[in-house]
């Protein structure tokens, strides 16, 4: 079947991939985003936070936007420094 996924990590893409019937979101996620943690990720399907478990339709969106933008404490620290100055 086929679904609308859309990953805003990094740079971002959206595209239709088939995924086999009865995928579920933890074992899509898992696929697509291996050796990342789900805990570190927003999943939604169809605009609406969603259950790990919950069963992937056919004509679903699938939205996967990172909760913690690795560096931005960096960034931070060295604007407020650059303030301060």
């Amino acid at each position: 079947m086929r679904i609308l996924y859309v990953n805003n990590d990094g740079g971002g893409y959206a595209d239709y991939v088939n995924v086999t019937s009865g995928t579920s979101v933890e074992t899509f996620f898992n696929e697509n985003m291996p050796n990342r943690k789900p805990d570190n990720f927003l999943i939604r399907v169809n605009r609406q936070p969603v259950a790990r478990d919950y069963v992937l339709q056919e004509g679903d969106r699938v939205t996967v936007t990172p909760t913690k933008i690795e560096g931005l404490r960096f960034v931070c620290l060295k604007l407020t420094q650059l303030i301060a100055a």
